[in-house]
């Protein structure tokens, strides 16, 4: 687990500050919407720290947490789908990453509806901004393929958290979502 801990750091911390913005005409597969959640440090550090902070909350968090993220992340990208407006994607994205790692951080303890909705407003904002990126290329494909990718990154963060086990773990999540925190705070000031 530590190797895990540390490789998931590692990637982190050498991931340089991208809001990953594919090329629009490949985003109509599978593959480049699994791929999507995967090319930059804003989704990496937000996705994985989600599953951090659900592992600290707990009980149903540890899963209904990480299904806000995806649901509210689909509605988002069906919303920029169908033209609606939302304003100011790009700095909630940013803010998402430190704010929620700073949730992990401080281990906040809340009910797993809370915790869901603050989730599911982020994840609004993601999932918006990969409906913009998307262009004229076939939705639904590219829509399936970054919700399994960003499921698999709550999950790793679901099993940072409670792979590492006990009171030592616990400090390590919480560690791992202050250093998520200042990822996107640098992340902000590379923008």
């Amino acid at each position: 687990m530590k190797r895990l801990f540390l490789t998931l750091l590692l990637t982190g911390a050498a991931a340089g500050p991208a809001f990953a913005h594919l090329d629009p005409v490949a985003h109509g597969s599978l593959g480049a919407g699994f791929s999507h959640p995967l090319t930059g440090a804003d989704h990496l550090l937000a996705m994985v720290a989600v599953g951090l902070w659900a592992s600290l909350i707990g009980g149903r968090a540890l899963w209904a947490v990480p299904a806000a993220f995806v649901t509210a992340m689909s509605v988002g990208f069906l919303a920029a789908l169908g033209g609606l407006g939302l304003p100011f994607v790009e700095p909630v994205i940013a803010a998402s990453v430190v704010v929620i790692g700073l949730l992990a951080m401080v281990a906040l303890q809340v009910p797993a509806a809370v915790g869901m909705a603050v989730v599911g407003f982020f994840a609004l904002f993601h999932g918006y901004a990969h409906g913009l990126e998307l262009g004229g290329a076939s939705g639904l494909s590219f829509m399936a393929g970054f919700a399994a990718a960003t499921a698999l990154l709550h999950g790793a963060g679901v099993a940072l958290g409670l792979g590492l086990g006990g009171r030592a773990g616990r400090i390590a999540a919480r560690i791992a979502g202050g250093l998520a925190a200042l990822g996107g705070l640098w992340l902000v000031a590379g923008a």
